[in-house]
């Protein structure tokens, strides 16, 4: 049995493609001759994942929504870094998760592998248990504020 690419795999494999030729058409086995192109570059990436990754936007809708929150209810800055932490691994993971997931694409086109398969399911496997435990250790660190807050 071999499952069809969905149309939204077509589509952000489409959008990288445009994406690329309109850029600077480096190849991509270059190294950047200079800091600053390396922060383009990472930052080009970061552009990618926002714009096209809709669970990289959740993921910094909830830190955004999380530190807002802990800035409003004063958590000191151990309880802040904390969550900096968490929240930063998540979005590391699904950075890292959406570079697989295209190499894989890239690798194999729109054949089905078994091994593919697992290297996709992983990776995002490995989101799901940091934005698991990100959300736990937000909660640990939120409730007991909020609810004191709250007066309850």
């Amino acid at each position: 049995m071999v499952p069809e690419i969905s149309n939204d795999s077509d589509r952000d494999i489409r959008n990288m493609s445009k994406t690329l030729k309109r850029s600077n058409k480096r190849s991509s086995w270059r190294i950047a001759k200079d800091l600053p192109t390396s922060f383009l570059y990472a930052g080009k990436g970061l552009g990618y994942a926002f714009s096209t990754q809709r669970n990289f936007r959740i993921h910094v809708c909830f830190a955004v929504t999380a530190f807002s929150l802990g800035f409003f209810l004063g958590l000191d800055k151990s309880d802040l870094a904390i969550m900096s932490l968490t929240a930063t691994i998540v979005l590391v993971l699904e950075l890292l998760n959406t570079a697989i997931e295209s190499v894989v694409d890239l690798a194999i086109g729109k054949r089905f592998h078994p091994l593919a398969q697992i290297a996709k399911d992983c990776s995002a496997g490995a989101v799901l248990v940091a934005s698991i435990s990100s959300v736990l250790i937000a909660i640990l660190l939120l409730f007991p504020p909020l609810l004191k807050q709250l007066g309850i």
